[in-house]
Formats: structure tokens, sequence, C-alpha cells
């Protein structure tokens, strides 16, 4: 079915705006947090139906949500870090994104990025635990990341690692700040205005954990048209 560029899906309980691609080139996306899981199972299914050839996304799912999307969609489905994706992702369109993470504790907002980037037709490639704790770690990933068309770094504790790579990397840098750390970390405005403050020139900041922002920025950064 067709739908015009403004067009949206009413449920009665949400109106899902299936004319997102057509509009902005970056697909539309369900956050699960606060919904039920009927929900979410609603909106994804008005998702596959409007765009039947995409892969449909949910973010910030929980346990019981994750189940029903399992449920609904059977084989179909991905599930990982609270992201359900479902049904086939596409062919890479443009990339490679890397998505650097600097410790384990930071991937489930590295794998949103990079899940939610795979869905929007990027070549997204995921290095993990390479913070600035153990700079030679980072090092020895750098042939790869300088062949990154864009870079997203997930941190937390002091958020160092965005400014670092940046002075290494010729392409352009997302920074997501993560809730990882102890107490002065705030729960993720230390690492926040350290990026914001970062003195590479040239990085660009989401909000906290929001591993999804910071793939839909790096997806318009990269011109990837989402509508198939």
């Amino acid at each position: 079915m067709h739908y015009e560029e403004g067009a949206y899906r009413d449920l009665g309980w949400a109106k899902i705006d299936v004319g997102r691609p057509a509009r902005t080139g970056t697909a539309e996306a369900v956050y699960a947090a606060g919904k039920t899981p009927e929900q979410v199972v609603g909106a994804l299914a008005a998702l596959r139906e409007a765009h039947p050839g995409r892969v449909a996304v949910a973010t910030r799912c929980d346990a019981a949500c994750e189940a029903a999307v399992r449920d609904a969609f059977g084989d179909a489905v991905l599930v990982e870090a609270g992201v359900c994706a479902v049904g086939d992702f596409p062919a890479a369109e443009s990339g490679p994104l890397a998505v650097v993470c600097a410790g384990t504790s930071d991937l489930p907002v590295a794998r949103e990025a990079e899940i939610t980037a795979r869905a929007n037709g990027l070549d997204a490639r995921l290095t993990a635990d390479v913070g600035v704790a153990g700079l030679h770690r980072l090092l020895d990933k750098l042939p790869e990341l300088r062949e990154a068309a864009c870079v997203i770094v997930v941190a937390g504790m002091d958020g160092a690692l965005p400014s670092v790579v940046a002075g290494l990397v010729s392409a352009p840098v997302v920074a997501v700040p993560t809730s990882v750390g102890y107490g002065a970390a705030f729960g993720g405005l230390a690492p926040l205005l350290t990026m914001l403050n970062s003195c590479s020139p040239g990085v660009t900041v989401v909000n906290i954990d929001n591993g999804f922002g910071a793939a839909m920025a790096a997806a318009r950064i990269l011109g990837v048209k989402a509508e198939r």
C-alpha cells in the first residue's frame, strides 16, 4: 500500500508516522519504554505493513516486551541490547560507520547504535573495549577507524575517548555519553559535559545513553535515504 509523505497510521492510542522515511530520509522507530508489550507489537506491525521491505525497530525494550515481539513475529526478530528488529536488514548503502565503545559496560548503548545504523542502511562496524585507560588498544584499531566515513564514540566514566578519537581521524565524530560510572559521574552528566567541552574540534554530542540518536545523526551525516 502506498502512503503519502505526511501519512500516519492512527492506532487509537498512537499515530504511527509511516511517512517519516519519505520526508526525512531516516526511518521511524518505536521507543518501547513506557509502552505496554502489546502497544510495541502493534506499532511494529503498523511499520511493517507500511514498509514491508524494510526492518522495523523498537528500542529500550524490557524482557516482557522482547517476549511479546518474539511471540508475534517469530524467527523474523533480532533481539539484543534492548532492541527488537523485525525483518531483514537492508544491504548497506553507505559507510563504513565505526561504532567505538570505551568499555564493555558501555556495550548496550553501542549495540543500540550499531543495530539502528544497520537498519538505516549503514555498514556499521563495532569496536569494543578500547577506552583511554589502555590507549594501546585503541591505537591497534586506528587503521580500521581511519577507513570509516563517520565514527560514533560511546563512553562513560570520564568521557575522554571522543576527544582522543577525533584527534586521530578525519571523519565526523558523534559522541555518546553513557550513564556508566561512579557517583561523581552523576548518571552520565560528567561525561556529557566532558564531550561538550572537547578540545578536539568538530565533535557532535548526543544525549546520555542515546545510541539511537547517534545512529540517526550518522545516517544524516552520510546522506542515507531510508525510503526503499
